[in-house]
């Protein structure tokens, strides 16, 4: 009897630890912008320690949507880094920073964000299932078209602009963090 206790015991630790262990590697801390992303802080905490995206953290504090962004979500956020926004034409980014291009900032914003946590996999797949697309709903209420390029996500916005994910995966408390390459914007 003590040893089909011990056994039993020692099988439920076994399983346990392998669990946790296989969470610990599904979830893993990735370098962004020269800082470490801890998967269990939330999006803004990890965001404010990236040098590559001091633009977009200006950009959410000006649309005063860190709030929401530091809330339960779950959410997937396509990060544009700050090559990204230099990328815009001349004083754009300088404009929507304005108080009085709060909404436009907040519309522009919340359209690089999906409800849910939508890992590199899931968006893959929804590529697969969708012959070669997926629409994305974005929380602005606009749609992301996903695609591949070879092994390379892509994204396509309303106007017809096209963004690369250049780090998926960026697990955070409430969703995941996908860095691209560009600015993607709804159509106005």
């Amino acid at each position: 009897m003590k040893t089909r206790n011990f056994l039993s015991t020692a099988f439920f630790a076994l399983t346990v630890m392998v669990s946790s262990e296989a969470l610990a590697q599904k979830e893993q801390t990735v370098t962004v912008g020269g800082a470490p992303m801890y998967p269990f802080k939330n999006i803004v905490e990890n965001a404010v320690n990236s040098k590559d995206h001091t633009t977009l953290v200006a950009a959410v504090k000006a649309a005063d949507l860190v709030e929401t962004l530091q809330s339960k979500g779950p959410f997937t956020v396509f990060a544009p880094t700050n090559d990204a926004f230099a990328k815009l034409p001349k004083g754009t980014v300088e404009t929507l920073l304005k108080s009085e291009n709060k909404k436009l900032l907040q519309t522009i914003l919340t359209y690089h964000v999906v409800a849910g946590k939508f890992s590199a996999a899931d968006v893959v797949a929804a590529i697969k299932k969708g012959n070669g697309k997926a629409a994305l709903k974005t929380v602005s209420g606009g749609t992301l078209t996903a695609w591949l390029k070879g092994n390379e996500v892509y994204l396509t916005d309303e106007n017809g602009n096209s963004a690369k994910v250049t780090i998926a995966d960026v697990n955070q408390s409430n969703g995941v963090i996908h860095v691209i390459d560009a600015v993607v914007t709804p159509k106005s």
